[in-house]
């Protein structure tokens, strides 16, 4: 269960403190309040707060004096500034000092909601980012799956679950979801882990090169052989050999590899005698491999035998909530070997980033936040550094989601829906947009249950 927030409100206003403090705990904060800038340090000292809202002008300890404190106890802690109108200088001058943002009395109970929500989650993307160099610290050298989708959380627990049985599996997914990867995870938690783990394309070799580079050759197996030489299959002895793109292996490599898996040794070209292996084999494609099937270009007996167990690696459209935990592990990465300090992306990024849908999925953010760093002559990751076609418009995506395509009438939904989240909820802009007038809009908004958005 995830932890609430915790706000601390300062103000020697009863009234005003009393109004926020309703209004942080209707959201469903954890709030500590105080109407003493002095006792207000001595919280700070003793506990541990997610966002400081204080007044600005208060006797024997101010707002700037509460800033400065909570900064020096808590860098992570954001720190949001109550003003009049007089003083709203004042409250710009805290802002260059380090404070979030302010609020300027009387409140306005949206705007108060607003800030107070991105406040506390540049707080959460700070932790995040926290967790992330921890986990990178402790798994260097190791392989570490980065998500918090759940989908993806339940793929990890039933993949950690076989990793120690050492049967065959299949990883389905678009290119760019990190099948490889996912691979690697589940021989780094099997009892091979100690072994090597070796990959290969299937479909980057012809099928002269690649018998040659998955079976070896004899000395003088044919003309240029003047050594012998290990194939792969043999040389993941003890360990895991991961095919990727399977599908793309040709049929009589096909029933080569059959036969391996079957017998359990490999033949060496130009060699009178097997080699016994102890290989586990994973297998990973970005097509339909049953449609593959029934065309008569995969064979059946082959998918059965790497088939004992599946796994669809969801593309980064359906898992969105991965895309800020990824991000950060990427510009954590890219700013260690660019030998860069950029430690933060703005909240605008962030906005572009979760309304794109990533034909190219974790690879294209990788090379995104790559750039990003690349670029940027600051700390952080800024709109400009983005991609021009990225900044212009957001790529929507025609996919298969659970085996089936989309209906006109589902893309019709998302994308109706996309333009009112893109224009506030402005029916009649929408209905500009989506080229209909509002009648028509609002009878397709009852047709999918929205008239209320």
């Amino acid at each position: 269960m995830q932890q609430k927030s915790r706000v601390l409100i300062i103000d020697d206003e009863q009234i005003a403190l009393r109004n926020l403090e309703h209004i942080m705990k209707k959201e469903g904060y954890e709030v500590t309040s105080t109407q003493s800038g002095t006792n207000a340090l001595k919280l700070l000292e003793e506990q541990q707060f997610d966002l400081v809202i204080t007044d600005l002008k208060m006797e024997k300890v101010d707002g700037n004096q509460i800033l400065r404190r909570s900064k020096e106890l808590s860098p992570d802690t954001e720190v949001i500034m109550i003003t009049g109108y007089a003083s709203l200088q004042s409250a710009i001058l805290a802002i260059k000092k380090g404070a979030y943002d302010y609020i300027t009395k009387p409140f306005k109970l949206d705007e108060v909601r607003k800030v107070v929500k991105e406040a506390l989650e540049k707080v959460m993307l700070k932790r995040e980012n926290q967790q992330l160099r921890e986990q990178i610290d402790k798994f260097a050298g190791k392989v570490k799956f980065i998500t918090q989708n759940p989908v993806v959380q339940k793929l990890l627990e039933t993949s950690r679950q076989i990793a120690p049985t050492d049967c065959s599996v299949i990883i389905t997914g678009e290119s760019g979801t990190g099948k490889e990867l996912f691979a690697r995870y589940i021989h780094f938690m099997s009892q091979r882990a100690d072994g090597p783990f070796l990959a290969v394309n299937c479909g980057a070799f012809t099928e002269e090169l690649l018998t040659n580079e998955l079976f070896g050759h004899e000395k003088g197996a044919f003309t240029g052989a003047g050594n012998l030489k290990k194939g792969l299959i043999e040389m993941a002895n003890s360990g895991t050999l991961f095919l990727d793109e399977i599908t793309e292996m040709p049929p009589s490599m096909q029933v080569k590899l059959l036969r391996v898996i079957q017998e359990r040794e490999v033949l060496r070209l130009g060699a009178n005698e097997p080699v016994k292996i102890d290989v586990r084999f994973l297998a990973a494609t970005n097509r339909d491999i049953q449609e593959m099937i029934k065309a008569g270009q995969f064979r059946q007996d082959l998918y059965f035998r790497l088939n004992v167990v599946s796994f669809r690696i969801p593309p980064l459209s359906e898992r969105k909530d991965d895309i800020p935990l990824l991000s950060y592990y990427f510009l954590n990465k890219h700013s260690v070997i660019q030998k860069k300090v950029v430690s933060d992306i703005a909240q605008e990024v962030f906005a572009l980033l979760m309304n794109y849908d990533f034909p190219g999925n974790v690879r294209e953010l990788e090379n995104i936040i790559e750039r990003g760093v690349a670029l940027t002559n600051g700390p952080m990751i800024e709109i400009a550094q983005l991609p021009e076609d990225l900044k212009e418009l957001s790529i929507r995506t025609f996919r298969k989601k659970e085996g089936k395509y989309p209906s006109l009438e589902d893309q019709e939904l998302s994308y109706i829906t996309w333009v009112l989240q893109e224009v506030g909820g402005n029916k009649t802009i929408a209905s500009q947009i989506l080229g209909i007038d509002r009648v028509s809009l609002w009878r397709k908004l009852k047709k999918y249950g929205l008239e209320e958005a």
